[in-house]
């Protein structure tokens, strides 16, 4: 994966304007209230909540990549999202790492902060 120059400067999750709860899923609607969602830009950092390395991919878009690491990450926006944890190695991850978002081919990724 490379590096996107053309990447969105900015983390955007999804927020309930009835309930005030905040996702990143991509849901129609809220989960919790049927309301309606709205993008809002979050700051990017946040810690690794809980992780995995994958060592054997079932997805034929990951094949060949591994080990690579995903994450549970909690924002210190209050919200929790996944993705990809790159930048280091898959054995120094840690539970409780912080963590910055970047974005790899216009997606978000963490790598350590």
């Amino acid at each position: 994966m490379s590096a996107d120059t053309s990447a969105p400067a900015e983390l955007v999750i999804r927020r309930c304007a009835s309930c005030d709860g905040r996702l990143c899923l991509p849901e129609p609607s809220c989960p919790w209230c049927g309301g309606e969602l709205a993008g809002e830009p979050v700051p990017g950092e946040g810690v690794v909540h809980t992780f995995t390395v994958v060592h054997r991919s079932f997805a034929p878009a990951y094949r060949g990549r591994e080990p690579y690491v995903m994450a549970w990450v909690d924002l210190s926006a209050g919200t929790r999202v996944f993705g990809h944890v790159v930048g280091c190695a898959p054995e120094e991850v840690r539970i409780g790492m912080p963590v910055r978002v970047t974005f790899v081919d216009g997606l978000p990724h963490w790598r350590p902060a």
